[in-house]
This record gives C-alpha cells, sequence and structure tokens, in this order.
C-alpha cells in the first residue's frame, strides 16, 4: 500500500448486502435486457459501486460476499435461517455477471466458505482498528453496527447516510458495544435467531439502558422489575427461563473478527479497470450510458446494433420554454408546422380520461428543446395564462391534421381527452409505449419514466416529486408553474429520445415493426372510439342483485360458522388456517412461503371435493368478489355525462399482445356461474337496438392444426367437424356416433390442456380420474395427432436456441426461464413456449378484425357501434332495422381477419343484453 493510500480510508463493501437491496429495489421496474435476461441486481450495485467510487476515488476498496455452503452457526444452531425463502432465480443468475463487472472494475473480491461476509468484514475491521486505518463499511445491515468505533465507520449508499459512534446511539438508542446484547435479547426472525421471547425492541432497550450488558443484566436479575417499561415485574421470570436462549442468540448474533484470510487490511488494492471486459459486460446487458462512458468516439457493438444509432446523444444544453404570450405561442406554433415530426402531451387534473380537465400542452421538436403551454393552473398566485379556447383554436387544425406526424407516450389517453374540447387528435405516427411493447414485452414496464430508465439510463422528474402521495396528492392545476414547467416539458423533451432510440431499433426488425405500424398503432383510434363510446348498463338489475348476493353471504356465514362449530371471519386467512387444519383436522394440501397451511383458492378446490367447508368458502369469496367488484361497484361508474360505463383498454400490458381492461375490468365477469352471467344481463342495448356478439369458435386449436400441420386436425377442422366429439372418438377409440357427453368433456379438457402444456398429473386432476388413465388419454392423442407432438417438441427447441418465440405476424416473447436450472420454472416457460404463438395470434387476429371491422363500419350505412372487446369476442350496439345485414356481413369480415390453412368460424348472436346474445 502506498504512502498516500495509507492515509485515505478503506471502504470494505458488504456484497451480499448490496445484492439482496439491489435486487428488491428493482423489482417494482423488472428491468431485463432485449433478450429477457434479469439486469437489476446487476444495474443497481453496479450503480452502487460506481457512485462509492467517484465519492472515494483514491480509496482501497474490496468488495465482500458470502460463500456457498453452510458456516460455523449453522453447526452450533442447525435452524439458523431456516425461515429465509430460497434465493430467487431472477437474483440467482446475476450473481455471477456481478462478480465478473466487480472484477472487471478492478475491485478485489473475496469470499470465504464456513463463514458470512459479515464475519470477514468483522476481521477486516479489527485489523484496521489495531492499525489505527480510518475504515469505512458500506452496508444497509444493522448487525454490522457492532463494528463500529473511533476508526471504523458505516456508509449507507441508498439512504446517503454515514454512522459513527454518536450516529450509532442516535439510531439504536444505545452504543455499538451493546448491538450484539440487542440483537440477541430481541431475537431476529429474518435469520431465526430466537432471541428471549417477550422481549420487543423497547423492552431490549430498557433492559440495556437501565443495567447494561446481557451480563450485567443476568446478573441483577432482581433489578429487572425496577426498570420502568412495560411488562417489567414478570420478565425476570422470562429472561431466567430462557437464559440458554439468550446466551445462544449472543454467539449467533456475534460477528467473528478472527477469521483467518489470505489479504490483510494493508494488502487492499485496487487494480486498474479491464474495459474491454466491462465494455463485453456493459453491451450484454445494455448499460448504454455507462458504454458512451468507456468509449465516447467509437461505436460500440450493442447485439445487432450500434450504440451510436440507438442511442441519441443526451443534450447538453436543455432549454425548456414556459409559453405565457401570444408571441411566444406563434413562434411555437411555427416551428411545430415546419418540423416533420413533433412529440406531443397533454397535462390534466384525472387519469379519467372521460372526467380529466385540460391543465396545459406540452411540445418537443428536437432533443433537448421543449415547451410547456400552462392554460388552467389556480392555485393561489398563479400567473395569468393563456386562455385556454383561444389556444386550443390555434392548435385544433395542426392537432386534427393527419400529415402532421405526432410522436406521444400513451396517445390514446391524450386522444380521449382532447376530444372533450371537439378536437380530433390524427396524424399519431409514433407512441413510445407501444414501440417499447412490440420490441419486448416483458424487459421493462411501459410508461415513460421506466422507458428513460431502462433505453435512456435517464431519471426522469416523477410526478409524485411535485404533487405528493396518498391522499394530499395535488392535481396538476394545483402545482406551482416551477415545478409544472419543467416536468411537462421533460415528457416531451424524453419522448422524443426514446422515439429515436426506439424506432432505430425497430427498424432492425422489421416483423416487429410491422406489428407496430399494421396492428398496434392503426388500433389506437379503434380504441378511443370503443372507450368514449361506452356501455350501457341497468344499474337497477345490479342493484337488486347486490342485495341478492349479500343475503347469500349472511346465509353462507350462517352455515360456515355451524360447520366450523364456532363464529370466525370467512375472509381471514390466519382464522382458516386454525379452523380448517388446527380443529378440522383437514389434510395439509400445501404451504406458503412461511411454513403455514395454504388457503389459496387451489388449495380449497382441491378440499372441496372432500370437505363441506372450503366448498362453502370458495362460493363465499367468489359471490364477495362479484359484490365488490361488479354488482356494487358498475353502478357507481356510469358518467352523468354519458350515462353509461367507460372501460380503459391496454395494449402494453398482457405479454402475449391480447388487450386487458381496467375501470371497470370486462374480461374477468365469469360466464361459467349463474351470477356472473346475470352480471352480463346488465349489459343491455338501447331502446331501438339490439346487443349482437360475434365471437370467434375455438381459435386457438385451429391455430394450433395451422402451427401443427397435424393432419387429423386439419382435416377434422376443414369438414367442419365437432372437434372435441372427433378427438374423443379417436382417444377412446368408439365411434363418432357413439361418443357420450362424459367423453367429449374429457376430449376437451385435453383438447385445451395440451396446448396449455398440461401433464398428465393436471390432467388427472382436472377429470378427477387416476394420473394412469391420464397419461393414457396423452399417449392415445399425440397417436392421433403426430404433429402436435412434433410442433411442441420442436417449439421447445426453437425457444431454448433463440430465447423467444413468435406469433404468425411476428411478434415476439421472450422466455428469459427458458434456460433455467430451476425445474420447474423451466418447464412453466416450455408451457409458455408452447402456448404463446396460439394466444398471441389470437390476439393478433382479433387486433386485426377490430381494425378491418372499424373500417367496413366506416364505409357503411350501418347504425352500429363496436363496445367492447372481450377475449375472442367483439361485442356491438346494432340498430335494430340493420341487423341482418350487419350480422351476415360483420362474421365475413371477422373470418378474414387471418388466413389459415383451416377455415376461422365466427358465431354471432344477438338479444337485448349481452347474455342473450350468447
Amino acid at each position: 500500500m502506498t504512502e498516500q493510500s495509507a492515509n485515505l480510508p478503506v471502504i470494505l463493501v458488504d456484497g451480499s448486502s448490496y445484492l439482496y437491496r439491489a435486487f428488491f429495489a428493482s423489482q417494482q421496474a423488472d428491468l431485463r435486457n432485449s433478450e429477457g435476461f434479469p439486469t437489476g441486481a446487476v444495474r443497481v450495485v453496479t450503480s452502487m459501486l460506481r457512485s462509492l467510487l467517484k465519492q472515494y476515488p483514491e480509496s482501497p476498496v474490496m468488495v465482500i460476499f458470502d460463500a456457498k455452503g453452510k458456516t460455523f452457526r449453522d453447526d452450533i444452531f442447525p435452524e439458523y435461517k431456516a425461515n429465509r425463502p430460497s434465493m430467487p432465480d431472477d437474483l440467482r443468475v446475476q450473481i455471477e455477471p456481478i462478480h465478473d463487472i466487480i472484477r472487471a472494475m478492478g475491485l478485489p473480491l473475496v469470499a470465504v466458505e464456513g463463514v458470512e461476509a459479515d464475519d470477514v468484514i468483522g476481521t477486516l475491521a479489527r485489523q484496521a482498528s489495531s492499525a489505527k486505518r480510518h475504515t469505512l463499511i458500506s452496508t444497509g445491515d444493522k448487525d454490522m453496527a457492532q463494528l463500529v468505533d473511533e476508526h471504523v465507520n458505516l456508509i449507507n449508499t441508498m439512504t446517503d447516510t454515514h454512522m459513527d459512534r454518536d450516529g450509532v446511539i442516535e439510531k439504536f438508542g444505545i452504543p455499538p458495544e451493546l448491538i450484539i446484547d440487542f440483537l440477541a435479547l430481541m431475537g431476529d426472525k429474518v435469520d431465526n435467531i430466537p432471541g428471549v421471547p417477550g422481549v420487543g425492541e423497547k423492552t431490549a432497550l430498557g433492559l440495556l439502558q437501565g443495567l447494561g450488558s446481557i451480563k450485567n443484566i443476568y446478573e441483577n436479575l432482581d433489578k429487572v422489575a425496577e426498570l420502568g417499561f412495560r411488562g417489567a415485574k414478570t420478565m425476570a421470570k422470562k429472561l431466567e427461563a430462557h437464559r440458554q436462549d439468550a446466551d445462544l442468540s449472543y454467539t449467533l448474533a456475534t460477528i467473528k473478527t478472527d477469521v483467518e484470510l489470505e489479504l490483510g487490511i494493508e494488502d487492499i488494492q485496487r487494480a486498474e479497470a479491464d474495459k474491454e471486459q466491462l465494455r463485453t459486460l456493459f453491451s450484454r446487458f445494455e448499460f448504454r450510458s455507462w458504454l458512451k462512458e468507456l468509449d465516447s468516439v467509437s461505436a460500440i457493438e450493442d447485439g445487432p446494433d450500434s450504440e451510436s444509432d440507438l442511442v441519441p446523444t443526451a443534450p447538453t444544453n436543455i432549454s425548456y420554454d414556459t409559453i405565457l404570450t401570444t408571441g411566444a405561442l406563434q413562434g411555437w406554433l411555427q416551428r411545430l408546422e415546419h418540423a416533420e415530426q413533433f412529440a406531443f402531451d397533454t397535462e390534466t387534473t384525472s387519469l379519467d380520461y372521460m372526467e380529466a380537465e385540460l391543465v396545459g400542452v406540452s411540445f418537443a421538436v428536437e432533443v433537448g428543446k421543449a415547451a410547456y403551454v400552462p392554460l388552467a393552473h389556480d392555485y393561489v398566485g398563479a400567473p395569468e395564462q393563456l386562455d385556454r379556447e383561444l389556444v386550443l383554436g390555434l392548435l385544433k387544425p395542426l392537432l386534427e391534421d393527419p400529415q402532421r406526424a405526432k410522436v406521444g407516450q400513451h396517445l390514446k389517453y391524450d386522444k380521449n381527452v382532447l376530444a372533450r374540447y371537439d378536437i380530433d387528435l390524427q396524424g399519431i405516427a409514433y407512441d413510445t409505449m407501444l414501440e417499447s411493447y412490440v420490441l419486448n414485452s416483458t424487459a421493462t414496464r411501459h410508461d415513460m419514466d421506466s422507458l428513460a430508465e431502462f433505453y435512456l439510463d435517464q431519471k426522469t422528474i416523477h410526478f409524485e416529486e411535485i404533487a405528493g402521495k396518498g391522499k394530499k396528492q395535488l392535481t396538476f392545476n394545483q402545482i406551482d408553474l416551477e415545478q409544472a414547467s419543467p416536468y411537462a416539458a421533460e415528457d416531451a423533451d424524453i419522448t422524443l429520445r426514446l422515439h429515436q432510440t426506439l424506432k432505430a431499433k425497430l427498424d432492425k426488425e422489421p416483423k416487429l415493426l410491422a406489428v407496430f405500424e399494421s396492428l398496434e398503432r392503426p388500433l389506437i383510434p379503434v380504441l378511443s372510439k370503443i372507450e368514449r363510446h361506452g356501455a350501457l348498463i341497468d344499474a337497477t338489475m345490479l342493484g337488486n342483485q347486490s342485495i341478492e348476493i349479500a343475503n347469500r353471504l349472511v346465509e353462507l356465514e350462517r352455515e360456515a360458522h355451524e360447520l366450523a362449530g364456532n363464529p370466525f371471519n370467512l375472509s381471514s386467512p390466519k382464522q382458516l388456517q386454525v379452523i380448517l387444519f388446527e380443529e378440522l383436522k383437514l389434510p395439509i394440501i400445501k404451504k406458503t412461503p412461511k411454513g403455514a397451511p395454504s388457503t389459496a383458492e387451489e388449495v380449497l378446490v382441491e378440499l372441496a371435493q372432500d370437505y363441506p367447508l372450503p366448498k362453502l368458502i370458495l362460493e363465499h369469496r367468489s359471490l364477495s368478489k362479484l359484490k365488490s367488484t361488479y354488482t356494487d361497484k358498475l353502478p357507481l361508474m356510469i358518467k352523468p355525462c354519458s350515462g353509461r360505463v367507460h372501460t380503459s383498454y391496454h395494449q402494453a400490458v398482457a405479454a402475449t399482445g391480447r388487450l386487458s381492461s381496467t375501470d371497470p375490468n370486462l374480461q374477468n365477469i365469469p360466464v361459467r356461474t349463474t351470477e356472473g352471467r346475470r352480471i352480463r344481463q346488465a349489459f343491455i342495448a338501447p331502446e331501438g337496438y339490439k346487443i349482437v356478439a360475434a365471437d370467434y369458435s375455438q381459435i386457438e386449436l385451429r391455430i394450433m392444426a395451422h402451427l401443427s400441420q397435424d393432419k387429423g386436425l386439419l382435416d377434422a377442422f376443414a369438414h367442419g367437424e365437432d372437434i372435441h366429439r372427433a378427438t374423443a372418438a379417436e382417444v377412446f377409440k368408439v365411434d363418432l356416433e357413439a361418443v357420450s357427453s362424459d367423453q367429449r368433456r374429457s376430449a376437451k379438457a385435453i383438447n385445451f390442456g395440451l396446448i396449455y402444456g398440461m401433464s398428465a398429473f393436471g390432467l388427472a386432476k382436472q377429470l378427477g380420474i387416476s394420473r394412469k388413465d391420464a397419461a393414457r388419454y396423452i399417449e392415445h392423442y399425440f397417436e392421433t395427432y403426430p404433429g402436435v407432438q412434433n410442433y411442441m417438441d420442436e417449439i421447445r427447441t426453437s425457444a431454448a436456441e433463440e430465447g423467444y418465440v413468435e406469433t404468425l405476424r411476428g411478434r415476439r416473447l421472450y422466455l428469459p426461464e427458458i434456460k433455467s436450472r430451476n425445474a420447474m420454472r423451466r418447464q412453466a416457460a416450455e408451457r409458455t413456449a408452447i402456448n404463446a404463438p396460439m394466444q398471441g395470434t389470437a390476439a393478433d387476429i382479433i387486433k386485426q378484425a377490430m381494425l378491418d371491422v372499424d373500417a367496413w363500419l366506416a364505409g357503411s350505412h350501418l347504425d352500429a357501434n363496436m363496445i367492447m372487446q372481450v377475449h375472442d369476442e367483439l361485442v356491438f350496439e346494432v340498430k335494430e332495422t340493420d341487423l341482418a345485414a350487419f350480422k351476415d356481413q360483420v362474421v365475413k369480415v371477422m373470418a378474414g381477419a387471418a388466413e389459415l390453412d383451416v377455415p376461422l368460424l365466427v358465431e354471432a348472436g344477438e338479444g337485448d343484453n349481452w347474455e342473450q346474445a350468447h
């Protein structure tokens, strides 16, 4: 160690603490590279280390991790850390890359078998104290506070805090030398350190502040009752009864400081960073800004793309305007009119597009140059703003011009809001949310903040930072322009930068670009039209159903209490655990991660086959959910301005391409129960109209026939046979006419189950038969349809090789777990590989059908409106006089949405309500 470095603090990094904190901090964003490999922990750990090295650029640094295998604490107490769940696979696969990056950064990395990282750090810290070397331990682990002394301090890079001896006393209420005693008395549920039962944080502090160390406490048990904390009078007996637990806990909580190490505190040195290795690693994990730092001149290969092509350089001179005068607005209007394309965004008072009031608009025409036009900020002291009607009048021709290309993030929302002000937003050229979604539906979330961090390595201003959180959160009109304007202008600027990055990537993938340009982007105005039209519901009918369900819930509760032998809360998992598994002694089917008997729905379904109480609980849960989600809630969601309910359709949520809906969720209304069908009855047609439901029949099985090219399936569909009856005849070796209803039901379970990758065990469970019989059915099935077996084998192989599967249109679904060492995760990925091309192709077909039907209706004279899309079904309101012509043509249009080697069958029904139309 040089003389200069001897005067610098030594940094000991608790790598294991970094690892877990980084993983869980990045979980919400679920960051992945374009191949679907998880990168959140890698990114956060690397970022923390980079920050640390910038803060201490010359200091010696060592990173210490836990080694694999058991430690001496496991020998002392076999139950040590027994409660900890196993490491998540998504974290496990990131450990090696993290180690590789640390080594490439030139940092020594240490893991010693038989001890924990804490013990290695403790040993080095004691060496530092002896040598009077100023040492900083970078960790988030409270146990490390026991190591703090005159020379050793703690730093926390996530909270940017520093803790010396006084800091320990301030935080914990005790000095560092009593931290072990503190931990020993309280115990630790995470590490399964027993502690003394009944001693929590306040009690432990009361004992230690009153009597000192554990040794002093046990020498003065007669004085415990005199201490002022709650329960002090009976605490001495507890301490005496659990003395062995306290001693054991003290040993387990004590960080070892005499580990034999190859390197001592004086030997820690940093090496030169291996830039080529860092470049390789950063390219693999797509850490773009760090790549640019490594080499700002030469283009860096990022998979198939050149980094310089894909990532626009972050602007050095950002200029955001706040437009408060007509002259400034006219200047920006001229820039917009001459721009080849511009980014556009609205700021409003609500996420509900039917109620949102427009507060302002923002634009960007080039990177780093954006403007915000405030229109309705009304807080006390707000400056005078341009008249909203005047501004929108000037913008209307530009926004409605289909030749003026607009770029946005989730532009369907902006289109819906502008429609309330009589502006029909056209010229939607690019939507960054959808560009990202088409590129990789699972790599990251597709909101702007997540995309900016993932693709631009830029942290944006989050809405909560300027508006607050929870009940006290401000609406945008209440936010000061000094904060609102940079936030709004940044939205437009970042959107433009994201588009430049994402479009360059899409250009490299023609099939994905085609999915965006021919399906996702054109669907925006179609979905906007459906959302704003809304659906008519019968609130009285739903109100009556709510009352009936409430009465049934009371009856179910009474019956459940009788079966249990005493009252309990049917909605409480803990109380249900006691009743089912402790009092009634029902068999434990499955346990929670913490080891308690599970009361999950799948468990109750299995138990309900043999026991009455679980069956009642399931019915109670189902009805409670129906009541709270639909019969109670739907009438409250009727908008006064339209008298209808208006859902929101989401294009960038489901990984396979399917649409989802919220507020209300129309996808999850049950169709197999009487109560669920009654909710569908409440979706009614206005007077003089009928509801028409047009549904693709067995679309995924037809897609399977096309993909697998199995002759038996192709022939059955080509001849219009009942595919389930045909399968039953082949599997059960009977004539087609002799197939029973039970055999057809079994064949249906096989047909649909196998395309979802169902095993013999799953089929046996569903049909209530033995695994042997189920395995025989599956064997017969594949003998009958060998092309299906071949397809499944081929798709598993290609998915493992490519890391993704595709739909017929070229939509891609990445499968990061397809090579997982965890068999369950790998098999789940393989099941997804089999099903995703079918489910994704079905999603593409229904989207194409929506486009085709919308175009047909726009050119027809029929009085009909598309009002819902649910799974493989489109729902319409049709004028009674146009009914016959509409039904005849809609079937043809939908059937022509894709060309398969089997016919697409569409069935259309009509009625006064949605249920009747089936």
